[in-house]
């Protein structure tokens, strides 16, 4: 572990802190740490890693963290031995780490609470040894685990066909296939403070073996191992959101107490909105104490303060008032809109200002929101402005005028500043039995017959956001959030790691371009269009996995695996002495059964390219993939 060699070299180079055989005294140098020994920390602040590591740098002051440095050294990773700090048991714990409750300081901890999982399973029977990155022992692997991907086979659906070779545009919709804690850091810089709302099904942690997972990972997880899952990745998503931005957070009754404190560590306890029961069967008999759990919840946090609106947030505006509409203060709205010509061809057409006769031309992927036969009673209204009308306005673009009187009536119709008595008593009677899951013309498969329906998200996004906001899912199973938010012209990104994302999420956005009127539709008057983009993470071992499956003798695939070995692309369970001894027995398995041994013994926690590696010849990226990931990423 290269952290760890470092330290230990650079302790070394102390002849005070070394005994017989040049091995580090630890308790001298923790004495020298606690009494602030001007020679030790000047050595550790010349190591740019470990200065990263041990000291926050206020101003132009480098503050020691002597805590952190002292619990290093007597770790048993150091030793060597264990791999996190906390306590090998769940509790409640006090900032002093102690087994207790305080009032006002309280923390759920958990083994591995201080690591990354990367959580990597791909298909729906995996079933993984995880592998924990400690963030204070291992900030090197931490670091380039998290470090932005290189994204690829990019395509493009539109209701005409799929697009190849493409570039990502800035107001598209997203779908990436690959790890969602990986998707998440790669995202991270591009669309920081720009998502308005997250909705999650998270995998339910269970008691006992259920059947009723929203999603096919690897269900039951160790009670460690899924609180781990869960901080992480919301860790990353909250700073996605906008600074009135909500986490809409779907779990079951086993573990929505221990995440609520996980939520509320994340947020601040001062950012929780509130808990939504959602009823999910009618009462049973043969349950424990006779008590029959019916609901699962919805977790509600905000970035915004207790004065903001989460639900229908604020709306303020600000309007001129000039003198061709007296009396009447006006704003200006985006006229356009988000079809091409194909889409909307009576909006396609060149708008003339009948005042100026000057000439606006339309733009083949974004028409107007009138049409040829509405424009004159739009303009007659006043609702249709032009920039060349005002000598205080500049700009070549038409827009939409919108008045003050009208905004006004239409706040108190549609609850927009309000979370308004209609709105409510509909999300709540979503929420207490109304289409419980989705139906099965929608979501025609096994693995998701416990899907979320299209009339609970809908709910939720009417009530938390407009159109245009963005809307994150990283969790997106079945592909529910995005349906919705395609029908009701939000845009969306969706992360899911599972194989079945084309035969069955891809395909179901697919039918929602071409106007499916399942779920929603009839009630949004969803008639198709629009786009998305999918892509992946760029695996890291393709190369390797497509070598294997050309393989085409026991040679061939002897050669993969030596490259898997010689690489360290192997699962760490597995020792290449191991390989060795039991050479003879891997020689008589058939081909395909050594084809299969050798795909499960590949690491899946390197199967991704970093963005620092793009052209790096080893890992062989086209030239397509790189033209999409820079445009992605702004990289030239």
């Amino acid at each position: 572990m290269r952290f760890i060699d470092e330290l230990s070299k650079v302790l070394s180079s102390d002849e005070r802190f070394t005994g017989e055989n040049n091995e580090i005294i630890k308790t001298k140098v923790s004495d020298a740490a606690r009494f602030n020994d001007e020679k030790l920390l000047k050595t550790l602040l010349n190591n740019d890693l470990l200065k990263e590591t041990f000291f926050t740098r206020v101003d132009d002051i480098y503050v020691f963290d002597k805590n952190k440095f002292v619990w290093v050294l007597e770790s048993k990773e150091f030793l060597p031995d264990s791999f996190t700090m906390y306590k090998n048991k769940i509790g409640l714990v006090d900032s002093n780490n102690n087994l207790f409750s305080q009032k006002q300081d309280v923390s759920l901890v958990w083994p591995y609470k201080d690591c990354v999982l990367e959580g990597g399973q791909t298909k729906e029977d995996q079933k993984r040894d995880e592998i924990f990155y400690n963030e204070t022992l291992a900030p090197d692997q931490v670091n380039r685990l998290l470090a932005p991907k290189v994204l690829g086979n990019a395509k493009r659906y539109t209701k005409d066909g799929i697009e190849e070779n493409i570039e990502f545009k800035e107001d598209g919709n997203l779908i990436i296939k690959g790890n969602n804690l990986l998707a998440l850091s790669s995202i991270l810089k591009k669309y920081k403070g720009q998502i308005q709302m997250i909705y999650i099904d998270v995998p339910y942690y269970f008691n006992d073996t259920k059947e009723y997972d929203a999603f096919k990972y690897n269900s039951n997880f160790s009670f460690s191992t899924w609180l781990t899952f869960i901080k992480n990745r919301v860790e990353l998503a909250r700073e996605l959101l906008t600074e009135s931005g909500t986490l809409w957070f779907h779990v079951g009754e086993d573990g929505m107490h221990y995440v609520k404190t996980i939520l509320d560590e994340i947020f601040g306890k001062e950012k929780f909105v509130g808990t939504m029961p959602r009823k999910t069967r009618e009462g049973k008999n043969d349950v424990s104490f006779n008590f029959s759990q019916d609901f699962d919840f919805i977790l509600i946090y905000t970035m915004g303060n207790k004065n903001d609106s989460v639900i229908r947030r604020k709306i303020q505006r600000s309007y001129i008032e000039t003198d061709d509409f007296p009396g009447r203060p006006w704003r200006r709205g985006d006229i356009r809109q988000q079809k091409n010509y194909q889409e909307r061809p009576n909006s396609y057409f060149d708008m003339v200002n009948p005042k100026t006769g000057k000439v606006y031309p339309v733009n083949k992927n974004s028409v107007w929101r009138v049409t040829k036969d509405t424009f004159d009673d739009w303009y007659k209204k006043g609702y249709i402005g032009f920039p060349d009308d005002y000598e205080f306005m500049t700009g070549e673009i038409p827009f939409r005028r919108s008045f003050k009187d009208e905004d006004e009536i239409r706040d108190l119709e549609n609850g927009s500043s309000v979370f308004s008595d209609y709105i409510l008593k509909e999300f709540v009677e979503q929420l207490m039995g109304k289409g419980k899951t989705a139906k099965k013309d929608i979501v025609n498969n096994e693995d998701f017959k416990y899907a979320k329906p299209e009339s609970l998200l809908k709910s939720i996004i009417e009530i938390s956001t407009k159109e245009d906001d963005i809307i994150l899912d990283f969790f997106l199973g079945s592909g529910t959030t995005a349906a919705v938010s395609h029908k009701m012209r939000r845009h969306y990104i969706g992360i899911e790691q599972m194989n079945y994302i084309n035969d069955l999420t891809i395909e179901r956005l697919k039918k929602v371009i071409e106007g499916e009127q399942g779920g929603i539709s009839k009630s949004v008057n969803w008639q198709g269009g629009g786009s998305f983009v999918y892509c992946e993470l760029l695996e890291d071992n393709e190369s390797l996995v497509n070598e294997l499956e050309k393989a085409e003798n026991t040679d061939q695939v002897k050669i993969v695996l030596n490259k898997a070995i010689d690489n360290g692309k192997l699962i760490p369970s597995i020792l290449p002495s191991d390989l060795k001894v039991n050479e003879d027995d891997f020689d008589k398995l058939s081909l395909d059964d050594q084809k299969n041994l050798v795909m499960e013994l590949l690491n899946k926690n390197q199967l991704y390219v970093n963005l620092s590696d793009i052209d790096d010849e080893d890992y062989k990226v086209s030239e397509a993939d790189k033209a999409f990931t820079r445009s992605f990423y702004g990289k030239e």
